[in-house]
């Protein structure tokens, strides 16, 4: 399409379930100012902050007690092969992220589908996680790699995060 046209098409239509007025994010019971396209699993005690993306159209659990941090970005679909056959691979791919328990997300963290973090994992800000993130760890960067490994105090429970 040549820039400047309108594009043509079908109006967009709420999902069902998730009302949506103009100039409105879909309601969601977690955070007015979040984006939350189809029924993630989220478990008690978990928090998301304002002006997250969070896609659950191929599948999202999300454990309990985590904190999912303004700015967060959470797919698990992609179009990039359709978009880049012109259209000639005709899906939209979608595999599932699985959150575990007790897990920080970083501000403008980016997970990318098909991932799992595990229990008690920290994802720095700004990084973005292709690849499954084992307990206990610390990731950060483009691509996020292991940069600490998280160990909790047997007496208090206090977290210490020692470097690799």
């Amino acid at each position: 399409m040549p820039s400047g046209e309108p594009a043509q098409g079908l109006p967009c239509e709420p999902a069902p379930g998730f009302p949506r007025e103009p100039g409105r994010l879909p309601t969601n019971p977690w955070n007015e100012h979040a984006w939350i396209v189809g029924e993630p699993v989220v478990g008690s005690g978990t928090w998301i902050g304002a002006f997250t993306v969070i896609d659950a159209s191929g599948g999202l659990t999300i454990g309990a007690g985590c904190d999912i941090s303004s700015g967060v970005q959470i797919y698990t679909h992609s179009t990039a092969r359709r978009c880049v056959s012109g259209r000639r691979y005709p899906d939209v791919d979608r595999a599932p992220v699985v959150i575990g328990d007790r897990v920080y997300l970083g501000a403008g963290a980016i997970v990318q589908m098909g991932v799992t973090i595990g229990d008690e994992a920290v994802v720095a800000a700004g990084a973005v996680v292709t690849a499954d993130v084992p307990p206990r760890t610390m990731v950060a960067g483009i691509p996020a790699r292991v940069v600490a490994t998280v160990h909790l105090d047997p007496q208090t429970g206090h977290p210490r995060f020692d470097p690799c």
